[in-house]
């Protein structure tokens, strides 16, 4: 039987393409074209822009470092977090960060 790691590394990788990397994509654009068409403005807007302009260019470079990815979840969750409009596509860049797994530990 094959170890749970395995398992997930073998779901991950399909052909040359990992679908985390993916669905990383493809949450964080959603999320910024839902930023960018709301109509309120908000004072950590731009914080949250340029993290998720780093996301994808993570997202674009492949396997990005999960320390940094979950960083820029922090640092958008905290600049976007009481902006109801943006809750669902917030929780779609958590659920895709997470399924790069834990740190390693220190």
């Amino acid at each position: 039987m094959r170890s749970l790691e395995q398992r997930q590394q073998g779901r991950a990788a399909v052909g040359d393409d990992d679908v985390r990397v993916a669905a990383l994509r493809i949450a964080v654009s959603r999320l910024r074209r839902q930023l960018a068409v709301l109509p309120v403005d908000f004072p950590d807007r731009t914080i949250a822009e340029d993290e998720l302009a780093d996301l994808a260019a993570m997202a674009g470079h492949g396997v990005p470092e999960v320390p940094r990815l979950r960083r820029s979840l922090l640092l958008v969750a905290g600049a976007i977090g009481s902006v109801s409009a943006l809750k669902p596509g917030l929780t779609e860049v958590r659920n895709a960060v997470e399924l790069f797994g834990d740190p390693p530990r220190r």
